[in-house]
């Protein structure tokens, strides 16, 4: 923890400045916002956002708000995006049923929209162990989140972007939770959940009752994305979320940590085992009996770093054999109810889901996705449609199978039913679809644009 203040007061020293202190505006919900810092501060210096009496936490109901502000947000920290922002403080609940703070970013094309407006919640892969590394602070402008190893999330709003272009609103959550819980994906399922009904209560969002929604996840983002779809009808039946777009996805963790053993992958696995130790209780208890001294080492390393760094250090680790346990640590009882406590696959979800996942990928092998599939298919529900990508790795899997999301997406925010029963296809590459160019290079023309200050969406 010293560390990371440390990184965090440098980040402040180096803008030069803080919040800046002005009186607050009344939004027409009657949600207070507070106006936009010139430079952001990461969640480690901005507790009064972020960390809310505890007292005030507990006495909200979930999803309530808590805090609203503008912000700017920007490309990479530098290049402003000319769309309407503000990021919220809501209740949300954790693993253990406590009351917990969660922030949640929307971003809003600038004018009107005809009927409802229309939402997506991207859930970003953080894939991180810091609030530095977070997506409310690495999307703002003048952040230092890709000095700090954090570069996903500014990738991935190019992503975003495609759906601003449409006139969508595009909601945010900060999914890992105060702790910064990585690969914690009931916990990141439930703020998903609530930060949605927070936007809701946002007038100056223009999200309602009515407005459908879907879901997109990628890798990190999938883990959230995967169990929000399936917590939805327990957690959060009254939301209208009428499809989710997943991709890359950890649906067994267990078969991630066996795969990334001793290879290039290990480091960035073993992040998140540590990440799971912040949520859950009983896990964390059993790695401080149970981390050999080369374990606790490094999981006091690992602990400020930002995804980037979670990946490049440490790689060909033994990550398994970190833990002492007679027969292997797979077979410890804990790490047992971890990996079932994070396993998707308990609910068929009750909107449409499209899936895919690279045949090829290496850090999320497509086995446990196929599994996942034919468990989900083996109960009847509503549409789910799999594809497989058999020239692409992990990374270009996101670049190669995100336009047919979009597209799938759109049909269902457009209100066209989605191909019923479950359908499963093997492409040599998802980019030689011919739907696929066009959808890209209208992204990528929007991401250009955006950089020199078009308004993004305006009047869709």
């Amino acid at each position: 923890m010293r560390v990371k203040k440390a990184i965090a007061y440098l980040v402040a020293a180096a803008a030069g400045v803080s919040l800046i202190a002005a009186p607050v505006a009344a939004a027409p919900s009657s949600v207070r916002v507070a106006p936009a810092p010139l430079v952001p501060l990461p969640q480690e210096l901005d507790s009064s956002f972020y960390r809310p009496a505890q007292s005030r936490v507990a006495a909200a109901a979930p999803g309530e708000i808590l805090g609203a502000r503008r912000i700017n947000a920007a490309n990479f920290g530098v290049a402003p995006l000319n769309v309407d922002a503000w990021q919220l403080s809501f209740r949300s609940t954790d693993t253990s049923g406590r009351a917990i703070p969660a922030v949640t970013t929307i971003l809003k094309p600038r004018g009107t929209t005809k009927g409802p407006r229309k939402v997506i919640s991207m859930q970003i892969a953080e894939d991180s162990t810091a609030g530095y590394c977070s997506t409310s602070y690495a999307i703002q402008h003048l952040n230092a989140s890709p000095l700090l190893g954090q570069v996903v999330a500014p990738a991935e709003l190019l992503v975003g972007q495609g759906f601003l272009a449409q006139g969508y609103a595009l909601v945010l959550p900060d999914h890992e939770g105060p702790n910064h819980a990585y690969a914690a994906g009931p916990l990141g399922a439930r703020i998903t959940l609530d930060s949605l009904r927070a936007a809701k209560q946002f007038a100056p969002s223009t999200i309602t009752d009515a407005s459908p929604i879907g879901l997109y996840g990628y890798s990190g983002g999938a883990i959230v994305t995967g169990h929000t779809a399936e917590l939805k009808q327990s957690y959060a039946p009254e939301l209208n979320i009428v499809g989710a777009a997943e991709g890359g996805v950890p649906a067994d963790l267990g078969s991630l940590l066996r795969t990334a053993q001793n290879g290039a992958t290990s480091g960035l696995v073993l992040g998140a085992v540590f990440g799971l130790a912040r949520e859950y209780k009983y896990f964390d208890s059993f790695l401080d009996r149970r981390l050999n001294p080369l374990g606790k080492g490094l999981r006091d390393l690992k602990g400020p770093l930002c995804v980037q760094y979670q990946a490049a250090t440490f790689p060909f680790l033994n990550n398994i054999g970190l833990i002492d346990w007679p027969g292997g640590a797979l077979n410890a009882p804990s790490v047992k109810r971890l990996l079932s406590d994070t396993r998707m696959g308990r609910a068929r979800p009750d909107m449409p889901m499209y899936i895919w996942n690279s045949q090829l990928d290496e850090i999320v092998p497509v086995g446990q996705v196929n599994t996942l599939v034919k468990k989900y298919c083996a109960a009847p529900g509503p549409s789910i449609t799999y594809t497989r990508d058999h020239l692409s790795e992990h990374i270009i899997g996101e670049v190669a199978g995100a336009p047919m999301a979009f597209l799938w997406l759109k049909d269902r925010l457009d209100g066209k039913p989605a191909t019923p029963g479950c359908t499963t296809r093997d492409e040599l590459s998802m980019a030689t679809d011919a739907k696929w160019w066009p959808t890209f290079s209208r992204t990528i023309g929007t991401d250009l644009a955006a950089l020199f200050g078009a308004a993004i969406g305006r009047g869709k």
